[in-house]
């Protein structure tokens, strides 16, 4: 009898899995034709421009690399901090549109696949990295991405992979790091990032946190007998899963962008410009882990500071810390998974990012 009911439960999950295909297919297509259309289109073409820029690359921002609306130290603070959140919200209109697209699609697709974790917290984390690696999108474009992973069923330590490798693993950046700075500073990136996806993560996922269980999925896609009924059900399930993902991230984009202009208006830089000091270099990483900063910005900061006499700890704390995670990827991380998970995870990469700096100090 128990072998009968085996056979019967192993017939319909092969029936199930079977039916469909045809909806995974044209999730499939619209997956990878909002990917190929932003990648090829805007992100590449911007990240290789920024590349062959080189040492020649203008910051002119105070979180972004352009501005819309001018901002000048006369200005009232609140003037300000409002000129600054604009500027930030239309330097990642492009990115954060593609990110809440794309991630509606990936939770989309992976909500037609029976298996969407491993057993292994480490398989789990290399999954999570080989996603984000070319995503090619920054810690805040690709939070909406993240929520989308989680949702599908994705384990923790996946998504967290997914949006640390992201803005820091990808093949340009990393060839502008390359480019401009020496190899020890670049490696000592580089360790940061890989204990961030390879203990971190895997070490987190051992917290049993989160609104849904594991392998879990917060969208429904309906098996289909035709194309017509995939169509139809993948449309359904993708604006359900647009909603999904729309509901929690838009709000708090906009909510980021003012508290990170606030941040980046009220700090003082002129300490970047002092004799770097243990408690100076706590105090970077912590602001650099904060603010929200668009792609490449972390390593082209980096050089514009370093190549106008910023003491060398801070800009490998910087470098380590910037661009990595961001209040914004807090917001996303906090709501979706835990604001405990979200709070070690802004935590460890502000320690690593300070400890590179002290690394830094003690070797110069």
């Amino acid at each position: 009898m128990a072998t009968r009911t085996a056979a019967l439960g192993s017939a319909i999950a092969g029936g199930e899995a079977a039916s469909h295909w045809r909806t995974r297919t044209v999730a499939l297509v619209l997956l990878m034709a909002i990917g190929g259309y932003f990648w090829t289109v805007s992100r590449y073409p911007a990240l290789y421009k920024k590349y062959s820029q080189g040492t020649q690359v203008k910051v002119t921002g105070a979180i972004t690399f352009g501005t819309l609306l001018p901002v000048t130290a006369g200005m009232p603070l609140g003037q300000r901090v409002w000129r600054t959140s604009i500027n930030w919200l239309q330097a990642n209109e492009i990115g954060m549109t593609f990110g809440f697209f794309f991630g509606a699609a990936a939770l989309t697709v992976l909500a037609t696949m029976p298996r969407r974790r491993t057993g292994n917290a480490y398989v789990n984390s290399l999954l999570g990295a080989a996603v984000g690696m070319p995503l090619g999108v920054c810690a805040n474009c690709v939070a909406p991405i993240g929520r989308g992973l989680y949702e599908s069923g994705m384990s923790t330590e996946s998504t967290l992979a997914a949006m640390f490798s992201s803005p820091t693993l990808n093949v340009v950046v990393l060839a502008m790091a390359f480019a401009l700075f020496p190899l020890p500073i670049v490696e000592l990136k580089l360790a940061t990032m890989l204990v961030m996806i390879f203990v971190f993560a895997p070490l987190i996922s051992r917290w049993k946190v989160g609104p849904i269980t594991a392998g879990e999925c917060a969208v429904e896609v309906p098996a289909s007998a035709t194309w017509g009924q995939a169509l139809a059900a993948t449309a359904k399930s993708y604006a359900k899963s647009f909603w999904h993902v729309a509901r929690v991230g838009v709000p708090l984009m906009v909510l980021a962008a003012v508290l990170g202009a606030l941040a980046v208006e009220t700090i003082p830089q002129t300490g970047l410009h002092t004799p770097a000091t243990l408690g100076g270099i706590v105090l970077v990483a912590l602001v650099a882990t904060f603010l929200p900063v668009p792609m490449a910005f972390d390593v082209l900061f980096a050089y514009v500071a370093m190549s106008r006499g910023v003491a060398l700890p801070y800009v490998v704390t910087i470098l380590c810390t910037l661009g990595i995670y961001s209040v914004y990827s807090f917001l996303v991380v906090g709501k979706t998974i835990s604001w405990k998970i979200a709070a070690a995870a802004g935590g460890a990469v502000a320690t690593l990012g300070a400890l590179a700096g002290f690394v830094a100090m003690a070797l110069r």
